[in-house]
């Protein structure tokens, strides 16, 4: 059975411009049979009232003369006839012309014969060797003679060709002056939607307080005071909502406070409870500890969601950037694998914040890729444009479902594994968290598979490069080579027929490679 594919539905300029092309068309082609219409009537009426004017004169002449001579030829030579014209008299049954080879009587039509031996002036229009002419014919009362004219009409033809690609080339451009003219005023007619288009995208990036200007047209007030009215109503529900969770946020620090103290009282007199007991307690502890990171995470994205988050950006260089956030992270020891080219490419960024990215999508991977044993970060340049550097961390999951990768990020969004790999002791709102934060760096995050084709999950951070780093290399503002954390030395790693990458743990005082 035959499968058909449905055509995509053309846009809405597509489709003025469509409108104004055709519209164009159908006028241009209307006019243009008009116009050959009339023209050619106009044109062969005047050719026909002259020949008949002519011929009637040139049968007077004759009926004058014809019973004074027998030379017929002579007769029929002194006659004024346009170039191209064929003269013959029926006289006495002779059929005598002026040329006969030319102008034959089976030239004439029979029905134009019958006609003007029935006694009247007649013309037809006919075609003879593939050439137009009009014949007309005179009756004689002289011996039942018949007069006969026939005038060539191909300069009259050759006028109507002529029109005709003219016609037809005034069409095409009329047709794309249509086309032109409904593309300029499809822009026209699409600004205020584009406006509209604008406006939602800039409140979709955050910025709430965005509305259309209204009385510029009076067609649209219509559409431009509900759209501020839905973006007014939007603002104030999700204002509110950023409210009540900070508000909750702030009312549960307290006692989160007493039961923390709590739980460490008797932490301290655990030896002295009873199994179940103690397992309790464990639980209550694993528990507090999960619901005050949530706490500090809703924090976090209500100041993200009311614009109270103030980045403190300094110029670093991104590779002992990532060294030293996964050194502070606390997951052991991860290797870090840069290009060479990576080595010298600097970053703008808060580093509280680009440390707690990198921590959040190493706990991610501890928590849903059993471990973080299995987990390595990447630096490179970007193959695209050469104006970005991405960060990659690579888990050895079971990866990220394709259909999942979109809503992945979303708040308390954990995907289909969530609560089924590791100890599931996540919020929600890490990764969440991560897209916030590389937002504001005016970056972008996404998940993908890994590079190398095994199985598992690989997260992408992209940030812009700095054209001109302004960064050290003694150990100064922007650089990461610090003592406390085993970074004194990089050693860079090589292969054959591998491109050059260097690996660092951050964990391993030796700077030796994982």
């Amino acid at each position: 059975m035959r499968r058909f594919t449905r055509l995509r539905p053309l846009g809405l300029r597509a489709r003025l411009t469509l409108s104004f092309a055709l519209g164009a068309l159908l006028l241009s082609v209307v006019l243009s049979v008009l116009t050959w219409n009339l023209t050619r009537e106009s044109l062969v009426r005047q050719r026909e009232e002259s020949a008949t004017d002519r011929v009637l004169a040139n049968a007077l002449t004759l009926r004058r003369s014809l019973g004074g001579t027998s030379d017929t030829q002579q007769l029929l030579a002194s006659l004024p006839t346009p170039s191209g014209a064929q003269l013959a008299l029926l006289y006495a049954g002779t059929w005598d012309a002026l040329n006969p080879v030319e102008f034959a009587q089976t030239d004439v039509p029979v029905s134009l014969r019958e006609e003007v031996a029935a006694g009247n002036v007649a013309g037809l229009r006919t075609r003879r060797d593939g050439e137009p002419y009009i014949v007309i014919g005179v009756p004689l009362p002289v011996g039942g003679a018949q007069y006969y004219e026939a005038s060539n009409l191909t300069d009259i033809e050759r006028t109507l060709d002529g029109l005709t690609l003219s016609l037809l080339g005034a069409s095409v451009i009329t047709t794309v002056a249509g086309g032109f003219i409904g593309y300029w005023a499809s822009r026209r007619v699409l600004i205020p939607l584009r406006n509209v288009g604008l406006a939602a995208e800039a409140i979709a990036g955050g910025q709430l307080d965005t509305r259309l200007t209204s009385g510029e047209d009076h067609d649209l007030d219509p559409l431009v005071a509900s759209f501020n009215e839905m973006a007014s109503a939007l603002e104030e529900r999700i204002e509110r909502d950023t409210r009540f969770a900070s508000e909750v946020s702030h009312e549960l620090r307290s006692p989160l406070m007493t039961m923390a103290a709590s739980v460490e009282v008797l932490e301290n007199t655990r030896d002295e409870l009873p199994e179940r007991s103690q397992r309790a307690l464990e639980l209550m502890s694993a528990d507090l500890d999960r619901f005050r990171q949530l706490v500090e995470d809703l924090l976090e994205i209500s100041r993200v969601d009311v614009g109270a988050v103030t980045l403190h950006l300094a110029p670093v260089l991104v590779t002992e950037l990532v060294i030293q956030a996964v050194a502070t992270a606390s997951h052991g020891n991860v290797p870090v694998h840069y290009e060479p080219e990576a080595a010298d490419l600097g970053v703008m960024v808060d580093k509280v914040r680009f440390f707690r990215a990198i921590d959040n999508l190493l706990s991610n991977a501890a928590n849903y890729a059993d471990g973080a044993t299995g987990v390595d970060i990447t630096v490179h340049h970007s193959d695209e444009d050469g104006a970005t550097v991405r960060i990659g961390v690579e888990d050895n999951g079971v990866g990220v479902p394709e259909e999942e990768r979109h809503v992945i990020f979303d708040r308390f969004s954990r995907g289909r594994e969530g609560g089924n790999r590791g100890a599931d002791s996540g919020t929600g709102l890490g990764l969440a968290l991560v897209d916030e934060h590389i937002r504001l760096h005016d970056g972008r995050v996404w998940v993908e598979d890994r590079l190398d084709g095994t199985h598992g999950a690989r997260f992408v951070i992209e940030l812009p490069v700095m054209t001109e780093p302004d960064v050290g290399d003694d150990g100064g503002e922007g650089t990461y080579l610090d003592d406390d954390y085993g970074l004194d030395e990089v050693i860079p790693e090589t292969a054959e027929g591998d491109e050059a990458l260097s690996e660092t743990s951050p964990g391993d005082e030796e700077g030796n490679p994982s």
